[in-house]
């Protein structure tokens, strides 16, 4: 049997490569399948900019408050989010740099004009 061709470039080595441990990208799935929601993204996109209490989020997005707590616990679970209490109110806010990066990466990556993705 021929042995398969490799690619010839500069680029590090697919074994030489640290595979990511099975828990973690069965983390980072359950990270992408929160995320993979029109409504869960808004949020996220609204705390991208500061932390919220639900009733701001709700008036922001024009749905009830119930429904934004919904969207919030799939997010907490995730640990997308954290959240601080002040007297009567829970504040939102994305957990770190990271989860802002995801967000605003996604988004910038899909407003690129398609040209950009053909072939050279």
């Amino acid at each position: 049997m021929a042995r398969p061709q490799t690619c010839e470039h500069e680029a590090v080595s697919v074994s030489e490569r640290r595979p990511a441990s099975p828990e973690s990208l069965e983390r980072a799935a359950r990270l992408f399948r929160a995320v993979a929601d029109v409504s869960r993204l808004r949020v996220l996109e609204l705390l991208a900019g500061g932390e919220a209490c639900v009733s701001e989020l709700a008036a922001e997005l024009g749905v009830g408050i119930s429904t934004v707590s919904q969207q919030l616990k799939v997010l907490w679970i995730e640990r997308l989010i954290g959240r601080r209490r002040a007297g009567k109110h829970i504040y939102y806010r994305l957990a770190d740099q990271h989860i802002s990066g995801i967000v605003r990466g996604v988004l910038d990556h899909v407003q690129e004009p398609a040209r950009a993705f053909e072939a050279e």
